[in-house]
């Protein structure tokens, strides 16, 4: 790193500051409406998993915009969530032409795009053309999973000015076009990397995942265990960081918030379920208690 960096490792302390306030005084436009782009016929659950993660940090409401058959799915399971159907691709998948569905970012106050996504049937001109129509925005947009794997495939693509990507080494090695084994080597370096070239935040997951600002700031989280190797896990992560960021925090604040929660539950999930056990949508339950942990403190 030849720029100045300031590391710090998540803890209780700052992790309450940044946890936004609760006015009783409230109502679900308070506390921020989210646009959740997610899912496939293959990946249903992804969607699931990412829209309920904001719910349950907090969000007032959240809107899964989703191809046909995901949404009868999800619908069945979660009526929490409300839904924009975007149609469907002969690979169930959501197609090119579904952008003209989407209405512009301003109106929400927070977009996640990307779980569970997939990479046919048009998905990729989608995402494209979302990206590139939101570029301008300042509404904050957080870029996961399949999202990130389409962007990787163009050599240069501009995040909208107001962006975090989460991605796992795999995702992240393929953007950088560093060998996956180096980059976890250096997971802090190759983290700010991309965060300078892309000019966003960059939440590198895995054992001890890594937030890095382009300005040079690097926060190290330490909760979590093995629990959290499984499948879905990240679609949750990525929805409480959107949820977080419906409700006015930043959106560095908002990753520093999702990783460390995200860890905590999964701690408290393992202790009642084992770390062999827990499911990412247990983490579901957990939030939660993983909140009212905090908050007791």
């Amino acid at each position: 790193m030849t720029q100045q960096t300031d590391i710090q490792v998540l803890n209780k302390e700052l992790i309450l500051n940044l946890l936004p306030k609760r006015a009783q005084n409230s109502h679900k436009g308070t506390f921020g409406h989210v646009l959740n782009i997610a899912g496939s016929t293959h990946y249903p659950g992804a969607a699931y998993l990412s829209s309920l993660g904001s719910l349950r940090v907090g969000a007032g409401h959240c809107m899964l915009a989703s191809c046909t058959d995901v949404i009868y799915n999800v619908a069945s399971n979660a009526p929490d969530i409300t839904f924009l159907d975007l149609g469907q691709s002969d690979y169930g998948t959501i197609p090119k032409d579904a952008i003209k569905f989407v209405s512009g970012a301003a109106n929400y106050n927070v977009i996640s795009i990307g779980p569970g996504l997939g990479l046919t049937g048009g998905v990729v001109e989608f995402v494209y053309n979302f990206i590139k129509k939101n570029k301008e925005s300042y509404t904050p947009i957080v870029v996961d999973a399949d999202a990130i794997n389409i962007l990787a495939q163009k050599s240069v693509f501009n995040l909208p000015m107001n962006s975090i990507i989460t991605p796992h080494p795999m995702e992240l090695s393929r953007l950088l076009g560093v060998d996956v084994k180096e980059l976890q080597k250096n997971r802090a370096r190759y983290a700010w990397q991309a965060s300078k070239e892309l000019d966003c935040i960059v939440l590198l997951k895995g054992y001890q995942s890594v937030i890095a600002v382009p300005s040079g700031k690097i926060f190290v989280n330490q909760t979590g265990n093995s629990a959290l190797a499984k499948a879905g896990s990240g679609d949750v992560l990525t929805g409480m960081i959107a949820g977080f960021a419906a409700q006015g925090v930043s959106l560095e604040a908002a990753a520093c918030l999702g990783a460390y929660l995200h860890g905590l539950a999964g701690e408290l999930a393992s202790k009642n379920l084992s770390e062999y056990g827990v499911l990412a949508s247990d983490l579901l339950r957990f939030i939660p208690m993983a909140i009212k942990n905090l908050l007791s403190t």
